[in-house]
């Protein structure tokens, strides 16, 4: 897409991201040494940090671009290109946690999600869609949807 007036990229690699394992790693050694915790239990809750792990290994890149025909999303493997004439709106949803969540609905009703770790921050992104005549939907701290 040539014609990208909105462009938006998050590597799978941060200081946020290694912080919070080193200090999830400091606690688990922590419990292990001065403790003295089961080593299975450490073990065991150290194997949940794996994924956290793989993809500062990996550094997989997420992001959207949204043209003046196009959406298109995509994070590692998984990506998807929606033409804006078979957009109904956008639905941005906030939870609980106060993170934003989007998807796309369809005239016929059908969701298509986009994957938090690709979804830009709300406010610029709601920007550029209403710009491109884009309806955008905002529900807050709805428990079902």
């Amino acid at each position: 897409m040539t014609d990208t007036v909105f462009s938006y990229r998050r590597a799978g690699r941060s200081l946020r991201g290694m912080s919070t394992l080193a200090g999830v790693w400091a606690v688990l050694l922590y419990l292990l040494i001065a403790l003295e915790a089961a080593p299975v239990v450490v073990a065991i809750l150290a194997v949940f940090t794996l994924p956290a792990l793989w993809d500062l290994i990996r550094n997989p890149l997420a992001g959207i671009d949204l043209s003046a025909t196009h959406l298109r999303w995509f994070t590692g493997p998984r990506d998807a290109l929606v033409a804006l004439t078979e957009v109904d709106h956008i639905r941005l949803d906030t939870r609980l946690d106060f993170s934003v969540r989007a998807s796309i609905v369809l005239p016929n009703g059908r969701k298509v999600r986009v994957p938090f770790e690709a979804t830009p921050p709300h406010q610029a992104f709601e920007d550029a869609l209403t710009a491109q005549g884009v309806s955008v939907k905002r529900f807050h701290f709805q428990l079902l949807q």
